[in-house]
This record gives structure tokens, C-alpha cells and sequence, in this order.
């Protein structure tokens, strides 16, 4: 007889009003992972580390609002903040009973993230950060247009800021400019699929008004950095070392705060799971697995 449980499903859930779409997997017993991708992309990133996650894990991966087959209401009808979207997010999770999590969080899924982590530090299991931006350290010069706008969102900053939400960009976003032997390792299908899902109408408009929020979360990294500190939660860090828009010395940036970190990092670009997901799902799965042992209380003793 065969076991679906580790089968990837695909479903939608209402969450106060909004449809959000996601994928998941896994016996809801064992401990809960939650995947929060980052832009371009959706939860079609996570396709290839679901189910081999789900052997030990109750995996979830949802399509943030805007995001891939989720809805996407007018900026008028929602709040496209980080803020907010964590508020969606927390509402997701109660309507499937999760509690506690083991939390992944890449790109814009990271703003997401520590807003859950930081409002219930109790909720997470561990943290596994993949290209995700939480400390200054990372910011290089070409975030010096986008900081200028996050402080000062004049119709003239916004000029100086380059195009990057168009076809060619969101490729980018997957090969960046790494050489041919190394860029020829990404399947095409992804940068289309979500090039299809941002280019309907209005979509551009809703993505530019979250990307505009996040200099709300270079706010909070004083706040992040407080959390680790002070709740050191077990952390995760896969890095693929030919990230275009974070600098490798956020890695280092997190090694100064908390004292239970892992560091992998690997010959790859920002969507690291194109190319290496097999060897992060088996990271993940160990980091899981040696988390929650270590978390169980020891046999006690007893004597007649």
C-alpha cells in the first residue's frame, strides 16, 4: 500500500478573504517547516526539496500575496507591506493549526519571516536563512539608489533606480553573472513561469509597492539583531556565493550574534535551490532532525 503522506499537494485556503495558495507534504505529527520565498518567485521555488523534507517533516509552502497563484487584490483593497504580509501569513497558519515551526526564509520571504519570529520567539524551532538580507553588512553600493528612495520615495529617486522588473531582470535574478558553465545549470521554465505570474495587469504596481517597504526592514535589523541575541535560535545558512544583490559578508553578520550557527556555502547564485537542491534538503533535514534531538529532555533516572 502506498504512502502519499510524502506526496506534494497542492491546494488553496481562504484566509480572511484572500485565497492563498500552497504546496505541502509530510504527516502533520512531525514538526512543521515553513518555506517563505522571496521575489521573483513563489512556492514553485521549493518544488524540488518538498518531498524529500517531508520523510521527516510536515512541510508548507505558501504563495505570498501577489505571488504566484495566490491572490492578488489591489493595493487599494490590501496593505503590501512586509508588516502585513507576516499578518496574513500568521493568519495562514492558525487555519492549519501550526504552532511551532521550523522557519526558511530567502530574499523578501526574510522580512516576512522575522516579523513572525520576533512577534512569537516561542514559535520557532530553528531558523534556515538562504540568501536572505537582515544586517547592513550585505547592502552593497548598488543599494545606494535604493536606500536613497526607501528614505526619500521622490518621483525623482525613483527615476535613478534601475529597471529590474521586466523579463530580462528576472532572469537575471536566477543566472546573475555567472559564467556559462555555471548558468547553463538553471532550468529556463522557472524565470518564465514567473515572469507569466508578474506580468499580468496590476501585478508590477502591487510588486513595486512592496519593494518599496523594504527600507522598513533595514529599520528592523537593530530589532533582529536583538532577537538573535537574545533567543539564539538554532540557525541554518545556505549561501550561494554568486549572489548579485547580497554581499558574502552577511554571512559573517550573523556568525556575530548567534552562537548556534551553520554555514554552507556553495558555487551558486541567488536561487540557489536550481542548482543544489538535493544537497540543502539533506542539510535541512539533518539540521532538523539534530535540532529536535537536542531539544527532547534526557531520559531520567530512576533507582528502585
Amino acid at each position: 500500500m502506498h504512502d502519499y503522506r510524502h506526496k506534494t499537494r497542492h491546494e488553496t485556503v481562504n484566509v480572511q478573504g484572500l485565497d492563498i495558495f500552497y504546496r505541502h507534504a509530510g504527516d502533520p505529527e512531525t514538526p512543521a517547516i515553513l518555506l517563505l520565498h522571496g521575489y521573483p518567485n513563489s512556492s514553485y521555488a521549493f518544488r524540488d526539496i518538498i518531498e524529500p523534507l517531508a520523510r521527516t517533516a510536515h512541510v508548507v509552502a505558501p504563495d505570498l500575496p501577489a505571488f504566484g497563484f495566490s491572490a492578488a487584490p489591489s493595493a487599494d483593497a490590501y496593505d503590501y507591506t512586509f508588516e502585513n504580509i507576516a499578518d496574513t501569513i500568521e493568519a495562514f497558519l492558525d487555519a492549519l493549526d501550526i504552532d511551532r515551526f521550523f522557519l526558511f526564509v530567502t530574499d523578501f520571504g526574510t522580512p516576512v519571516g522575522y516579523h513572525l519570529a520576533t512577534r512569537r520567539p516561542d514559535r520557532i524551532r530553528g531558523l534556515i536563512v538562504q540568501n536572505g538580507n537582515a544586517h547592513d553588512e550585505g547592502l552593497g553600493p548598488d543599494w545606494d539608489g535604493p536606500k536613497a528612495f526607501f528614505a526619500e520615495p521622490t518621483a525623482t529617486n525613483r527615476a535613478k533606480l534601475p529597471q529590474w522588473m521586466d523579463f530580462e531582470t528576472t532572469r537575471y535574478q536566477y543566472i546573475g553573472n555567472q559564467p556559462e558553465h555555471q548558468a547553463c545549470l538553471y532550468p529556463p521554465e522557472g524565470w518564465h513561469l514567473d515572469w507569466a505570474r508578474l506580468s499580468r495587469p496590476g501585478i508590477i504596481d502591487i510588486q513595486f509597492k512592496i519593494f518599496s517597504d523594504y527600507g522598513s526592514h533595514i529599520a528592523r535589523f537593530p530589532t533582529i539583531r536583538a532577537y538573535h541575541r537574545e533567543h539564539q535560535p538554532p540557525c541554518l545558512l545556505l549561501w550561494g556565493r554568486h549572489d548579485p544583490f547580497f554581499q558574502l559578508d552577511e554571512i559573517m553578520a550573523y556568525s556575530r550574534t548567534l552562537d548556534s550557527l551553520e554555514i554552507h556555502v556553495f558555487e551558486s547564485g541567488h536561487q540557489l535551490l536550481e542548482t543544489h537542491s538535493r544537497e540543502c534538503a539533506a542539510l535541512m533535514t539533518r539540521f532538523m532532525l539534530e535540532v529536535e534531538a537536542l531539544s527532547r529532555p534526557a531520559p531520567g533516572r530512576y533507582t528502585k
